[in-house]
């Protein structure tokens, strides 16, 4: 059986206070009506994301943060801050910022880097299916596109 089904049991003998050591030591604990940060967290990338795809056809416009032009790092800011979460202003202060991740972790809503070297030149929301939402350059607009480099690193806003 899994912990989930023990869990009234273990509750009723041991008290809800032992139950959230349990919690602590071995896994999560919800309460009624609450919600875990992993949920919470892409609840808030799922959102991102929506609002990434919902500014498809925006005009690239370098240094622009919306609503409707965008540069790459303004549109992640944009999207983000309507999910509500903040954000800092380029690529390699989000990238700084976010908790990093490897490729078999990332998610629909994560962001993406791209980098040369150290250097984070480029950034976009994951969308799944090794794809993007990013507005690439000038004389470009929002758009979905693949992945096109293996120059890549995955961040997850906390």
């Amino acid at each position: 059986m899994t912990a989930q089904k023990h869990l009234p049991a273990v509750l009723s003998r041991t008290g809800a206070v032992s139950a959230l050591t349990i919690a602590a030591v071995g896994g999560s604990l919800l309460l009624p009506g609450g919600t875990s940060e992993a949920h919470a967290a892409s609840a808030h990338a799922t959102k991102a994301l929506d609002i990434a795809a919902s500014k498809r056809g925006a005009p690239y416009k370098y240094g622009a943060t919306g609503p409707s032009r965008f540069d790459c790092s303004g549109l992640t800011l944009y999207s983000y801050k309507k999910a509500g979460k903040s954000l800092p202003r380029t690529a390699q202060q989000q990238y700084n910022r976010t908790r990093h991740i490897s490729a078999s972790e990332r998610k629909a809503g994560d962001l993406v880097f791209f980098h040369s070297g150290q250097y984070v030149y480029h950034v976009g929301i994951y969308a799944g299916e090794n794809k993007i939402w990013h507005s690439p350059k000038t004389g470009s607009v929002v758009k979905l596109d693949k992945i096109w480099s293996r120059s890549v690193w995955y961040g997850r806003v906390n």
